[in-house]
């Protein structure tokens, strides 16, 4: 009897002990946590914008509006032909066109041209010599080519190229001496070629059928 009412003594004990540490409020108490429905909805974070770049100059194209049906025609008839090789292939023979033609080359001249456009430079090769003058010029930088025009009639197609260049001219007379132009100083030229071919052709290369300025 007596251990049962030493044991009644020391849990009456802790339960006053535990009273003392856990049944009063500090004023540090963390508040319990609501329920869901209690809680006050999380802020919005504000979306960042959806910023577009901005499109980046890539520089004029290289096929002008009017030429786009004609090209059309001209990959329907070759599927293989490719506008940037024949602008890549254009500009080379617009340089070595302009340099036959300087040096006198006429030989040159008929491979790179037409005969009627090789006789029309042969004939001012002719009337240069007849004056006793030359050229020193130099073509400096090809600026830009672009396809201005492209036709098909039957199996012969024309495309058009219009070349803005720099050239440095200079024409020298009988004794050497500079009577136009200067090397120092180059000149902005724009000038139109036309080049023509057959399509089906085993042959490949375009050969220039006009020239114009632009």
């Amino acid at each position: 009897m007596f251990y049962v009412i030493l044991l009644a003594m020391v849990a009456a004990f802790l339960a006053l002990r535990l009273y003392s540490v856990l049944g009063k409020r500090t004023g540090h108490e963390q508040p319990l946590p609501k329920p869901a429905e209690e809680r006050s909805p999380p802020l919005a974070m504000p979306r960042a914008l959806d910023v577009q770049p901005e499109p980046r100059d890539v520089g004029p194209r290289p096929i002008e509006a009017g030429a786009e049906a004609g090209l059309r025609q001209i990959v329907a008839a070759e599927p293989g032909f490719d506008v940037s090789r024949f602008l890549e292939g254009a500009k080379a023979a617009y340089r070595m066109t302009l340099e036959a033609f300087w040096r006198g080359d006429e030989a040159e001249l008929r491979e790179l041209a037409t005969d009627d456009v090789a006789d029309a430079f042969a004939d001012a090769i002719a009337a240069r010599r007849e004056a006793g003058e030359t050229l020193d010029n130099r073509l400096i930088s090809i600026e830009r080519a672009a396809v201005a025009d492209a036709r098909v009639a039957g199996r012969e197609a024309r495309v058009s190229v219009r070349f803005d260049a720099l050239i440095a001219a200079v024409t020298r007379d009988a004794e050497g001496k500079v009577v136009a132009g200067s090397m120092d100083d180059a000149v902005e030229t724009h000038d139109v070629w036309t080049f023509t071919r057959t399509l089906g052709a085993p042959d490949p290369n375009w050969k220039l059928a006009d020239t114009d300025e632009a």
